[in-house]
């Protein structure tokens, strides 16, 4: 068995270490779905890593892997035994009615199974509708790329999404957001065993969550701060949003204490640290830096003791986010300044959150009077 090499970064950007190691693990996983599919889509790999965020991509190359496992199983268009024996001829047979069963048929339910086991995949229509997309790109780039003869994009089933409605979304009361904090404070919803652990990271998880409701981070972000990331002299601090795109955020009163005090006070000093923690901000009790899943985790057992429901039913850092969201509208901010904060894309996203605010229209022609008493 071929030992495993020990990966070293010569990192000439700005971006940290951390996240060149993560975004390379990544590449390797997109790299190990190219190597699977038909070597005619060689250039479509190209395209996507310069037009797409590396997730995306990720999510595209699994997509049309598992549309090529189909053509294999379904033995009608190809011969091949596996995906990346598929030929460009047999590719051209194609047609949208081929698409628009194995997405709307075959995807929405279908069953995995080993010698062991069976399971049931279920898919609804926003996963239905990234697989759709994910074909879409490829036939309409082979097509462009004159590999494919026709444009059958044009014949693929419209697939009807559920129009975000602003009371389905999850998040936390401002009253809620306080008995939260008051929970990581005081450890009073926990039992004699449970403040065992709490005692140890009571700092972090505050931490945690303060971030979260403060900024409304995604989970990535948090994951990978740094203490570097950090220059309180200057007020601010370092994240990296989608697409690498690197972002100085504001620090405010309460973050730059509840951090510091972590720091200082229960963080693990650098001397105990191997070389790939020391600059990590947020460490497991096991010294390494928190997994995501670990820092999922913590936010849905928080919020549970908060919502009085059990852990898998806590909220997710999502809907921190949303809870920051539309705190932030509430207390009167504008959409277009929490749009910025948050990085959403289009502001038809943020507005979800301002249709939370609650009486606006009450308040709007109250404070608007013609006719003075």
């Amino acid at each position: 068995m071929e030992k495993k090499k020990k990966l070293t970064v010569h990192n000439k950007s700005d971006k940290p270490d951390n996240i060149v190691i993560s975004d390379q693990a990544l590449i390797e996983q997109c790299l190990e779905v190219e190597a699977q599919l038909p070597v005619f889509m060689k250039d479509f790999f190209i395209y996507l890593k310069n037009a797409v965020a590396l997730t995306t991509r990720h999510a595209y190359l699994n997509d049309i892997l598992f549309f090529c496992k189909y053509l294999v199983l379904e033995g009608s268009i190809t011969a091949a035994k596996n995906p990346y024996e598929i030929s460009l001829d047999e590719f051209n047979k194609i047609t949208a009615r081929v698409v628009n069963y194995f997405i709307g048929e075959y995807c929405s339910r279908y069953i995995v199974e080993n010698e062991t086991s069976k399971k049931i995949i279920e898919n609804h229509n926003p996963s239905l509708a990234r697989k759709k997309s994910s074909l879409s790109v490829l036939f309409k780039y082979l097509y462009r790329d004159e590999k494919l003869k026709n444009n059958i994009t044009d014949g693929f089933n419209p697939i009807r999404l559920p129009k975000p409605q602003p009371d389905a979304i999850k998040r936390l009361e401002i009253d809620e957001v306080a008995r939260l904090l008051d929970v990581l404070e005081t450890g009073a919803a926990f039992t004699d065993k449970e403040k065992i652990y709490w005692e140890k990271t009571r700092l972090r998880d505050r931490a945690i969550i303060i971030l979260f409701v403060t900024y409304g981070l995604r989970l990535k972000e948090l994951n990978q701060l740094n203490i570097s990331s950090f220059n309180f002299s200057r007020g601010e601090f370092k994240i990296y949003r989608k697409r690498g795109k690197e972002v100085l955020m504001p620090i405010n009163r309460t973050c730059e204490k509840v951090v510091k005090e972590y720091i200082e006070l229960e963080r693990p000093k650098s001397v105990l640290l191997n070389e790939e923690s020391k600059d990590a901000l947020f460490l497991s009790l096991q010294k390494t830096r928190m997994t995501t899943r670990a820092i999922r985790n913590l936010v849905k057992k928080y919020t549970a003791y908060v919502l009085g429901t059990t852990v898998e039913n806590g909220y997710s850092p999502h809907k921190l986010r949303a809870t920051a969201a539309t705190s932030l509208i509430q207390q009167g901010f504008s959409i277009y300044d929490v749009q910025n904060l948050l990085d959403h894309e289009n502001v038809t996203t943020t507005q979800l959150y301002a249709a939370h605010k609650k009486n606006v229209k009450r308040e709007i022609v109250n404070n608007f009077e013609w006719l003075d008493e």
